[in-house]
This record gives structure tokens, sequence and C-alpha cells, in this order.
């Protein structure tokens, strides 16, 4: 028996000549390692059997790697034998494929997907459930949804000719029904996604924070107590001091605690490490992520992760390189063809449309153009750029980071719109100077060339 470990091809003794039980947080997949990273699969239907129109062009880049990653933001079932329903509360749509999606997605080349966002409930534990079914039968790993908590925000494994990847999934924009929880005492767990809860503070001049503290103490029902000189609750909202007007978050210390202890125990079962996070904030008008998500990102790298993949905010947000290791902040849209239905009563309402007169499609119309005063909707040709971020490991380093730009057709009509293609010239020029400019403050360096977007890691973002 002492012997065992050497049989099985296991050297218990490392070069350092310690014994290690569990591994350590280094990357340890063979050269060539590659992993492609798209943003948010807004999908309602098969595409590879569509027309081309340059969608078999980015097809062959997915196919082209170990791991092929993406936020899968529907569910899939077959509404004519579904048993669940619309939820009163959703995502802001409700989002629904046909189970002809499943395959079409293996065809695509995705093997990855993560499942926690604000859509993961739109159609309850149901459709969370039946969505699961369909990916499992088409061998897609997936993470970020479950059973109870435990599940929801353990990592899922992918095995590889180059090593073994390990995915965990988590969201800090969810509906609040739709978190998770594990068992208490007789109490049983609650099915949905791995959460990471923010609290929201509102940022004002001390002058503007004087003027609220006037109105918190003018209301009735005020009971003066202890009165922090740079904070005030009004109406359920803190309000803090500081230099400019703006959002500050603060995240949930047990949530991180959770994701931090799956992010170590996925990279200790695995050669490399995914975490991926949801997260619309402060708000889809900004191309700078929330205060709280870069010391949060550095934080699951030094616990083992090898990418931190943020999405959400439906467009570009800047890149780091942090100790080798690339943080995308958001990639934004890969694919929006958004021809969801049916729709429900809900969200026609939200609309003011009338599902006795009114069309799903002229619902999803009325939400994508903004439905409301204060939202400007999806109607800025922003949210149709993006890029396709292809990584290279030699030597267990980050080599080469390709950033390949993309646009799904804005200016298309519905049923043709949001399929990808990669940019032409001028217009993967103006994708990957924006990158550039976004990136910048993070100290990356993007290059062009032949309309590609070049990341070349300098000896000092490896340590």
């Amino acid at each position: 028996m002492e012997n065992e470990s050497h049989e099985n091809g296991c050297d218990p003794v490392q070069q350092g000549g310690s014994y290690d039980t569990v591994g350590s947080t280094a990357t340890n997949v063979a050269d060539g390692f590659t992993m492609v990273a798209v943003g948010d699969l807004i999908v309602t239907r098969p595409l590879t059997r569509g027309p081309d129109s340059g969608f078999s062009a980015i097809v062959r880049i997915l196919h082209d790697a170990d791991v092929t990653f993406g936020n899968m933001e529907t569910n899939i079932f077959d509404i004519r034998s579904f048993n669940g329903s619309p939820q009163a509360e959703y995502g802001g749509a409700y989002h629904v494929s046909l189970p002809e999606l499943g395959p079409d997605l293996k065809a695509m080349g995705f093997n990855f997907l993560g499942r926690a966002n604000n859509h993961s409930l739109d159609w309850g534990v149901e459709g969370m459930r039946e969505t699961s079914r369909v990916l499992d039968q088409n061998a897609i790993v997936h993470a970020g949804a479950g059973e109870n908590l435990a599940q929801a925000g353990a990592a899922r494994f992918l095995e590889t000719p180059r090593g073994r990847a390990a995915l965990v999934s988590c969201a800090s924009t969810f509906t609040p029904l739709s978190r998770a929880a594990d068992p208490a005492g007789e109490a049983p767990g609650r099915p949905g996604l791995n959460s990471l809860r923010l609290a929201r503070s509102i940022v004002v001049p001390p002058e503007m924070l004087e003027s609220m503290r006037r109105i918190r103490n003018a209301l009735p029902g005020f009971r003066p107590g202890h009165d922090d000189p740079n904070r005030v609750m009004l109406a359920g909202v803190t309000f803090k001091t500081g230099d400019r007007a703006g959002y500050s978050y603060e995240a949930d210390p047990r949530d991180v605690a959770d994701i931090l202890r799956n992010v170590r125990r996925g990279k200790q079962f695995a050669d490399f490490c995914i975490i991926t996070n949801h997260g619309h904030e402060p708000g889809n008008w900004s191309q700078e992520p929330a205060d709280y998500e870069a010391s949060f990102a550095h934080r699951l790298i030094d616990a083992g992760a090898d990418a931190y993949i943020g999405h959400g905010p439906h467009q570009l947000r800047g890149i780091e390189i942090y100790k080798g290791r690339p943080i995308f902040y958001s990639l934004g849209n890969f694919i929006m063809d958004d021809l969801r239905t049916p729709v429900g009563a809900d969200m026609f309402a939200a609309q003011g449309k009338d599902p006795r007169i009114d069309t799903d499609a002229e619902v999803t119309v009325s939400e994508m153009t903004g439905g409301y005063e204060t939202d400007p909707g999806f109607s800025d040709p922003v949210f149709y750029e993006s890029i396709i971020a292809v990584s290279r490991l030699e030597q267990n380093q980050l080599a080469e980071l390709r950033l390949y730009p993309i646009e799904l057709g804005h200016s298309k009509r519905l049923a043709n719109r949001g399929v990808p293609r990669l940019a032409p010239a001028p217009q993967a020029k103006v994708i990957l100077e924006r990158l550039q400019k976004l990136s910048k403050p993070f100290g990356t360096d993007i290059a062009i060339e032949d309309d590609v977007g070049l990341i070349r890691l300098r000896s000092s973002q490896l340590r």
C-alpha cells in the first residue's frame, strides 16, 4: 500500500520536498492549452442550420480550443409539454429557447456554460431543471444553478486532452426569489442560483449628504440615535459621502467566503479553474466595473482561479492582467438572437401592451428599445459590438491573448438581428480602440494587428 501513489502515477514528494495532499494554486496544463471566452448567450433557436452570413467563421474559432465558455442567459424547454409557469419576478424579460438549442450549442463548440444570472429562474424551478436536463443530455458542463446552494456553488469539471478544467459560476445581479439556499435544521434547501449579494450605497458630496440628513430628520417617525457623520439611511437607501456622485457596493462576506472556497476546491481537483460572475452593476450604461469588482477578482485569482470572466452589462468593459491571469470585466453580448416566445403576461403589462392585440415580438421590441423613460433599452449599437477572447498558455503561463472583434447586426430586422460575425475592418478598429481605452486604467496594453487585438504579457504582469 505504501507504493500506491507511485503506481497510480502520483508522486507525493514534489520538487520542494514537501508532501502536498491537495496541490497548489499554480496552473497545471499542457502547452498549447487554449480557452475561448465569450459573453452573454441570448439565443432562442439553433443557428448552425441557418444562413451562414459569417457565422461559420465564428464557429471555427469556438471549436479551436480546449475550453469554450459562454454565459447561458436563457431557459430551454418545449412550451407544449412544459409544466412550469412564467414567474412574477423575472430578470427583465422571459428568456426561453427551443429544445433544439441544446445540440446546437454543442455543434457551435461550447463545452462550458455559466448558469448563474438574472434569467436563471425566469420560468421557475421547472425551467431551471429542464434547462439542466437538456445541457446534460448534450454533454455540456454547466455551473451556477442547482437544487441547493451547495450544488449551485460547486465547481463542475471538464476533461480535456491538455488538462482538467473547473468552472465556478456566480451572479451579483439576480432576482431575490432565485437565490439558492442550503438546508437548515428541518427546513429543506432551496433550488436556485449561486448568488453574490451586494449592499449598494449612493455616493454624494458632503453638502448633499447634509441635505439628506435634514430630510430624514424631518420625516414622521424618525427617532434620533447614533448618527454617522459620513452616512445617512433614508427610505431604505444608504447615502454616504464621497468626492463625486455615484454608486458603491460592498459584497456580502459570507457569499465571498463561499465563492472563494468553491474556487479553491475547484482548483484542487483540476489543472485550470475559471470563475465567472454575472453582474449589471452599476448599470448597463456603465463601461466601468462596479467599485467592488477589481478587489473581488484579485482575491479569486489569489485563491486559485486562472481566469475571471465577467458579463452582464451587455457591453464591453476593460481587461486586466493580474499575476499573469486575465480578468475580463465584461465580454458583452455574444449572441442576441432574441426571438423570445411565449412572453409572460407580466411583461405585456410592464410594456403597456395587450396580449389580445399586441404580439410577442412587439413586446420584445418595446423592451429592447427602452420601455421606460429612465431605461434606454438596447438601441445603442454598442450593445451589438463585442469580442471573442482566445487565451493560449505555454509553460503554464498565459502566452498570448487574442481578441477577435464581432458585430451582431444592429441595423437588421428583429428576425435576423443578433447573430455574430467577425466585424469588418473599420468597425473592428472602432471596437478594439474602445477596448484599448477601457483597459488602459488597468495597465493593459492591447496591440492591433490585422484587425485583431493582441495582448502580450510583460514580465511584470506574470508576478
